[in-house]
């Protein structure tokens, strides 16, 4: 994918803005996989257009899944018996990579994955160690984690199932990735996790939620244990909701300018960890009121340090250290570790760009320490990360001459974020 340089627009006053937001990366994957594996057909509305749901789309179509995509308002998924031979293309996506494994090992024949490179970097050994416990005949790249691309899933169209041990510390998608295919398993699967917290506990219960509203018995009583017992699941209807997490950036456009930013159709209820965004912001100065027509929130144009566990929300670590830079006060973002694992290494790419804008930034264990500092403006690298693109778009509003070495990389789960952004900035 070629680069596409952007200057960040600086905001010339309180920013005003109705903003309407594509749908939850998170559900869109997870109602794809379960679409393909049901027993009837499924409907998705408000569906994401994405390169990640494109990615997971065509995946699942090259099994056989049939899949009506040409609208933006309604997806339909006819399943059918999958089977390879297939080669998946993951691109950066860790919902592809990790959800996809245990759908191809219900295949006849070899499925193999590869992606783009720094997916060959991405923790993915603890999910194979797991299928392979269960009966699934795996190839994968030597790795000292167990593993991990290119690989190939030989399957013969059935998978054994039962109980297998997994450490999930490096990312809860290997826990959705095994309960959503694990229905279809001959014995179901009950997946122990072993090791540091698993991070992201929000997404698993969303993984639960949906599940069990597929048909599926999920039993997640035991803590760091999940089972889904054998059983069909059902097609249905799936309601896309906003994608709160995406919602980060111009809501913290808010607090930057002193302005308002309104998200129509924010859910009163929700498993989206996004949605703590009105306590983090709040905390930070700004006002959160979830009205009948959705969220607003309020800044005042100062913004305050915070010292948080994002261990939950680790995908808003980005846009909340932006902020943090532009604080009246240091802020200490903690439980994030694992976010080293992700599109690139989070907490360094952060703690660099931050630093060549002016910041003083720590590297933690598990986090960041943000010192605030005068900012200037400077080429903000991205690194092919959508969420770090949102953070030099945050920085910018308030210092001239951020420009971010490549904006395309936001096509990831919002390919309109450029054309949304300035339009809420200068109109």
């Amino acid at each position: 994918m070629a680069l596409t340089p952007w200057r960040a627009p600086t905001a010339t006053g309180p920013v005003q803005a109705d903003v309407r937001l594509p749908g939850s990366k998170s559900m869109m994957a997870r109602a794809l996989v379960l679409g393909a594996l049901s027993d009837g057909p499924t409907m998705i509305r408000s569906p994401l257009r994405s390169r990640d749901s494109d990615l997971m789309a065509a995946a699942l179509k090259s099994l056989g899944t049939r899949i009506e995509s040409a609208s933006d308002v309604e997806w339909t998924i006819e399943p059918d018996r999958l089977s390879g031979p297939a080669d998946i293309d993951v691109g950066l996506a860790g919902t592809v990579m990790r959800f996809m494994p245990p759908v191809a090992a219900l295949a006849v024949g070899a499925v193999t994955f590869d992606g783009d490179s720094r997916a060959r970097q991405r923790p993915l050994g603890p999910l194979l160690g797991g299928l392979r416990a269960i009966g699934v005949r795996i190839d994968a790249a030597p790795r000292g984690d167990g593993g991990g691309l290119p690989l190939t899933v030989h399957g013969d169209g059935r998978v054994a199932g039962g109980e297998l041990r997994i450490d999930a510390s490096a990312s809860s998608q290997f826990v959705s990735g095994l309960l959503l295919a694990g229905a279809r398993f001959d014995r179901g699967v009950v997946v122990r996790h072993s090791g540091p917290p698993v991070p992201s506990a929000p997404h698993l219960r969303m993984t639960v939620a949906m599940t069990r509203a597929a048909g599926a018995a999920v039993d997640n009583s035991t803590p760091d244990v999940w089972a889904v017992e054998p059983g069909k699941l059902v097609g249905r209807t799936w309601e896309i909701e906003p994608d709160l997490s995406g919602a980060a950036p111009f809501l913290a456009a808010a607090l930057v300018t002193g302005g308002e930013v309104r998200v129509p159709g924010w859910p009163r209820e929700t498993t989206q960890p996004g949605d703590q965004l009105r306590d983090l912001l709040t905390r930070m100065g700004g006002t959160a009121t979830h009205t009948p027509h959705g969220l607003v929130v309020r800044g005042t144009g100062a913004v305050r340090g915070i010292d948080a566990s994002l261990a939950d929300v680790s995908e808003l670590t980005m846009v909340i250290a932006a902020l943090a830079a532009l604080a009246d006060s240091p802020s200490r973002l903690t439980g994030i570790g694992h976010v080293r694992g992700h599109e690139t290494d989070r907490l360094a790419a952060l703690a660099r760009e931050l630093d060549r804008l002016g910041a003083r930034v720590t590297e933690l264990s598990d986090g960041l320490a943000i010192e605030p500092k005068p900012l200037h403006g400077a080429v903000f690298q991205t690194y092919d990360d959508h969420r770090m693109a949102h953070a030099a778009a945050v920085i910018g509003l308030a210092v001239p001459g951020v420009e971010l070495s490549d904006v395309a990389c936001t096509s990831k789960t919002m390919p309109d974020f450029p054309a949304l952004w300035t339009r809420m900035v200068v109109g």
